[in-house]
């Protein structure tokens, strides 16, 4: 089946150690404003979101897809009605140093070369767009977390391809026994990440976008192939890999529908 700009809305259930209070989390990723995603479409995501009831809202990544201000600031006035007891919070994704027109953060070899994985190249952060966003109350964590509840820790990296990711440093404020929850835009990342995490939420590969029978996904933007085309993976570690909402590239998935997820997250029975 073809899906053009169609999404569906994902329940899942997920005790978590450490956890004394359930908590629902919706999370959205791959929102990819710019080219193909506008107005009308954040509008219903947005209102699918908030008719959930979520005590958190995130967002993994690649909000973007532009670097022109016209095709993606006028819609991002939209994500300032995303609101929720606990916050909305974001991570950047590779694609929203497009905003920035892709400036190197200092000068570095093109190495690494890969036709499913580009070179890893640190890129200047899209300040401006921060600025926007933050203004619209979305709070972003870079290498960095925050102490959401007694019981709950929210911690989030920069993106793997144009950021410098630090794990230590995202967790330096996490204690036991409460539950900590991360955010990761790249779930190649998955590998660097501790088991103290108790979930990790991730987007980037759109669940390939195009899945193909007797094939499956197309193309995953992933060293790893299909293994993080999307889902739930419990190796490396325990990870949720969204499909996303967006679409980059082309303006359509086959046998792939976008998706807007809605995680319950509830204590560990003993």
């Amino acid at each position: 089946m073809i899906f053009g700009y169609s999404f569906v809305i994902q329940h899942h259930r997920r005790p978590l150690r450490g956890l004394q209070v359930p908590v629902r989390v919706a999370h959205l990723s791959d929102l990819h404003i710019g080219f193909f995603i506008r107005q009308g479409s954040v509008r219903r995501w947005v209102e699918a979101t908030l008719a959930q009831q979520p005590d958190l809202i995130v967002i993994t990544g690649d909000l973007t897809d532009s670097e022109r201000s016209h095709q993606v600031l006028p819609t991002l006035t939209e994500l300032q009605k995303l609101k929720a007891p606990l916050g909305t919070w974001a991570v950047w994704g590779n694609h929203d140093y497009r905003f920035n027109g892709y400036q190197p953060r200092y000068p570095t070899p093109l190495d690494g070369r890969s036709k499913v994985n580009p070179p890893r190249v640190p890129m200047l952060s899209p300040v401006q767009l921060e600025e926007r966003l933050r203004a619209l109350g979305i709070g972003f964590l870079h290498n960095a977390g925050v102490q959401l509840r007694d019981d709950l820790f929210l911690a989030g990296v920069e993106d793997l391809w144009h950021g410098e990711p630090n794990i230590e440093q995202a967790l330096a404020g996490y204690s036991s026994p409460g539950a900590c929850l991360l955010l990761c835009h790249n779930p190649d990342y998955l590998y660097q990440v501790p088991r103290s995490v108790d979930l990790t939420l991730c987007g980037h590969t759109h669940g390939g976008q195009i899945v193909l029978p007797w094939y499956g996904p197309v193309f995953t933007s992933s060293l790893y192939g299909q293994k993080f085309a999307g889902g739930w993976v419990e190796d490396p570690v325990p990870a949720f890999i969204s499909r996303g909402l967006g679409v980059s590239t082309a303006p359509l998935r086959v046998a792939c529908p976008a998706e807007l997820v809605i995680h319950d997250l509830v204590p560990l029975e003993r």
